[in-house]
């Protein structure tokens, strides 16, 4: 029955629909130099559908340009300048519901001009930041919600890219090059932000869901290592965010709702004449809202969570200053005490625990571009922003009531309780200045005063005295100052150089850090680079501030507030292929080598390598900078872009990824897969007389190594009344590959002038494959219980695009 209710409304709005003719949209944008960021005037702007040429025009003095009437589809914009590099974006999409705003960098040419096809104004696939030559991946909007199980989160997303894997499907956790989660950097509009996820664990970088909303970013780059110099606290990977800004001309809205939320967003202009514009996003928890009209989903442990995304741009006569802002709050409660049924507890919670979790992001900053001449620009950029996480389980004492058979409470007690409050004040000043066709050079610093309130205690159940692991109130400063030098040698040439430094005031702990790369265009098609870099990275901040003595209150000394910097080199060396204009092979092999490693100050197999993954905190023992380790692999990607309305890509990466702890042996590391391949692809059919309507199927195939485990040493275990591991068997096993299949499929009609629908749903492990997650233990009794990741989940989604209170 439910089927053909689908079908009859497919082929109702098809109907309907392909009765509707000559719907169009505007196209229109700015243009500028991408070194200097200065406008261009008479760029040539041309629209064609196909080789197709349906319209065209030049940019303004300010490099502003607008073409209109457009029909709705699937369209190729170019753009040529004398003295530039003729750019090409293929396939750019355009719907009734909103207009394309475009923001299209240029690079001079230095000797010879040529044409090449962008995303979003670079060649495909290579990064906006035009100093990331080497292990970097520009990503857009639309990819990140075209994926299979992507699930509109750009982590998620990311792990698409070769050499990039997830760590569980109920988490955005990525692994990058076989690095820990810890090692990943987010940044929005230049500032480091902390980790953007609902349900976020102090020192992890992902969560449950991701806080950015797709609807509030511009394009955005993704680095995988021997990042550019600007880049610093960062070991594996950095999401480089932007924030698009609103329509400055016409009121535009968006409403989507489905599993993940009830998600709302606008945007438009605030000033007309003054070109200033607002863009807002606002998500709600879709369980949340459904248990409020009574609706039984199964559990008491509903998610509640929202976020809100913000962008205001007002351009000035001497510049731009934007306000920006981003936030989410998130709680979930686990509750065992008021099941009075033995068999009757959730699914979720733990025997005997009612548990309390809650988790929160702020970030509000402000940013100033300003040109100083046509050849030389500042930006400054101040944030404040500020998490809190916590979490409490009280103990629930409860007997069997031998008259009715259900449970009776006796009594109930606090367990354990934490609270992690910190706030950060961030400064970013840059200046960039492009000397001439062959050299640019960008100079600048990032700042930030930390303000830390960490409490946490824990009821030891064997001695029945309270531990206060943290009891800690302080504030430190992080200092990120950098140069960074391009220079264009010729035509198939260029160089890039930079130092970055870091300076954290705590400890006085210092780095100064060359990063360098070559890339050689050897061919109009092909090309090969080589990069490597020193980068280092703090701590998670809570390690440091661990107390020596859990049961002494007097005694404030701290565990490891002495731990220096992790560090390590980046070796980097690709080869980059391209065939026809639409399809790319590149391969690239890297060399890592970590060093200043937090081990045990004894001999063991522990290395905080081998952290930042789960809903888990961890407390490690005194540490010391003396482990290290080493990840090296080669990664393979062929991709056929998104045109004649389909796209397939192939990543693949073969890696080893080894840390020497403190006992001197070699172990592997906790994300140690080996290998791990994705294939995914998306092919739309268009629908309709006029072809307004379209039909996506996409698929995304993962197979990879599987979870590394270290088995339970029981004896012991049963000792010291806690879950204890067979030490020297650190990682030596691991558990059935992993493997998944994705499908997506989405249907998407322009109803009418300014009004575009899509429905969709997206099929995650379609064969409900039963990956193994870990080993969780039970009692020094009984055998270790086996952890699968997620089965079946079935993601449904109906969106609506729509201008409103436009006028003529």
């Amino acid at each position: 029955m439910g089927k053909a209710i689908l079908l009859f409304f497919v082929l109702y709005t098809g109907v309907c629909v392909s009765q509707i003719s000559n719907i169009t949209q505007t196209i229109r944008g700015n243009i500028t130099d991408r070194e200097s960021n200065a406008p261009l005037y008479g760029v040539n702007v041309a629209i064609y559908v196909g080789d197709k040429l349906i319209g065209g025009t030049s940019t303004d003095e300010h490099g502003y340009f607008r073409i209109e009437n457009v029909p709705v589809g699937r369209v190729n914009v170019s753009a040529s300048y004398l003295g530039y590099n003729k750019v090409t974006l293929p396939n750019t999409p355009l719907t009734a519901g909103k207009e394309v705003v475009l923001n299209i960098p240029m690079d001079p040419t230095v000797s010879e001009m040529k044409e090449v096809q962008v995303s979003g104004g670079k060649k495909k696939g290579e990064t906006i930041n035009d100093m990331a030559q080497i292990s970097a991946h520009a990503f857009t909007i639309e990819e990140a919600s075209r994926y299979a199980g992507s699930r509109d989160d750009p982590a998620r997303m990311a792990s698409n890219f070769a050499g990039v894997s997830g760590t569980d499907d109920s988490r955005n956790d990525i692994v990058v090059r076989g690095n820990s989660p810890l090692g990943v950097l987010w940044k929005v509009e230049n500032v480091d932000i902390p980790n953007p996820s609902h349900f976020a664990i102090a020192g992890t970088t992902g969560g449950s869901l991701n806080i950015l909303n797709n609807k509030a970013l511009a394009n955005s780059d993704f680095l995988t290592g021997a990042f550019p110099a600007e880049y610093g606290n960062a070991l594996s990977a950095v999401f480089d965010v932007k924030l698009k800004n609103g329509n400055d001309e016409k009121h535009e809205a968006s409403i989507q709702w489905g599993l993940f939320g009830l998600d709302v967003s606008a945007e438009g202009p605030i000033s007309k004449k003054k070109k200033s514009s607002y863009l807002v996003t606002y998500r709600y928890s879709t369980l949340d809202l459904l248990v409020k009209m009574g609706v039984d989903i199964g559990t008491t442990a509903t998610p509640h969570y929202q976020d809100l995304n913000f962008k205001l741009n007002f351009p000035t006569k001497r510049g731009t200053v934007s306000i920006f802002g981003l936030g989410g709050y998130s709680t979930i409660k686990f509750i065992t005490s008021t099941d009075i049924r033995p068999a009757g507890q959730d699914i979720y919670a733990t025997n005997n625990t009612d548990e309390y979790f809650r988790s929160g992001l702020g970030v509000l900053g402000v940013s100033y571009t300003r040109p100083i001449s046509d050849k030389c620009y500042s930006k400054i950029t101040i944030a404040a922003s500020g998490t809190v996480i916590g979490d409490h389980y009280n103990r629930v004492t409860r007997h069997i009531d031998s008259a009715t058979g259900n449970f009776a409470v006796d009594g109930m007690y606090r367990q354990m309780g934490y609270q992690f409050i910190e706030s950060k004040f961030s400064g970013n000043f840059y200046r960039n200045y492009k000397l001439n066709t062959k050299h640019s050079i960008r100079f600048g610093m990032n700042s930030e005063m930390r303000v830390f309130n960490y409490v946490d205690s824990n009821l030891n159940e064997q001695t029945y005295q309270w531990e206060h692991r943290l009891q800690y109130k302080g504030v430190h400063f992080l200092f990120l100052p950098y140069v960074q030098w391009k220079f264009n040698v010729s035509k198939k040439v260029t160089v890039t150089a930079g130092l970055h430094g870091q300076v954290f005031t705590l400890n006085g702990s210092w780095s100064v850090e060359p990063r360098a790369s070559v890339k050689y265009q050897f061919k109009q098609n092909q090309s090969v680079a080589f990069g490597a870099g020193l980068h280092s990275q703090t701590q998670p901040f809570y390690v440091y501030f661990q107390r020596d003595n859990f049961t002494d209150q007097s005694d404030t000394r701290l565990r490891n507030s002495k731990l220096g910097f992790t560090r390590s080199i980046h070796v980097i060396g690709s080869y980059d292929i391209f065939f026809k204009k639409d399809v790319r092979i590149k391969v690239e092999g890297y060399f890592q080598y970590i060093f200043d490693l937090p081990v045990d100050t004894f001999a063991s197999s522990y290395s905080i390598i081998n952290e930042g993954t789960g809903f888990d905190r961890f407390f490690p023992g005194k540490l010391v900078n003396k482990g290290i380790g080493r990840n090296m692999g080669i990664e393979l990607t062929v991709e056929k872009f998104f045109t004649h309305n389909w796209f397939i890509m192939f990543s693949g990466s073969l890696y080893d990824a080894r840390y020497r702890a403190s006992d001197g042996m070699w172990y592997n590391s906790d994300f140690n897969g080996h290998y791990v391949t994705n294939l995914l692809g998306t092919k739309e059919f268009k629908w309709g007389k006029k072809r307004l309507n379209t039909i996506g199927i996409g698929g995304k195939l993962t197979f990879g190594g599987g979870q590394r485990y270290t088995p339970y040493d029981l004896a012991k275990s049963s000792a010291e009344g806690q879950a204890v591991v067979q030490d020297k068997e650190r990682n030596k096993y691991e558990f059935k590959p992993y493997f998944r299949l994705d499908i997506k499929l989405n249907y998407s009609w322009n109803s009418k002038k300014h009004l575009t629908q899509e429905l969709g749903i997206d099929l995650v492990n379609v064969t409900g494959q039963k990956n193994i997650l870990r080993l969780q233990y039970v009692s020094a009794s009984t055998q270790p219980q086996v952890v699968y990741q997620l089965g079946f989940l079935p993601l449904f989604y109906y969106r609506v695009d729509f201008g409103f209170g436009n006028k003529k």
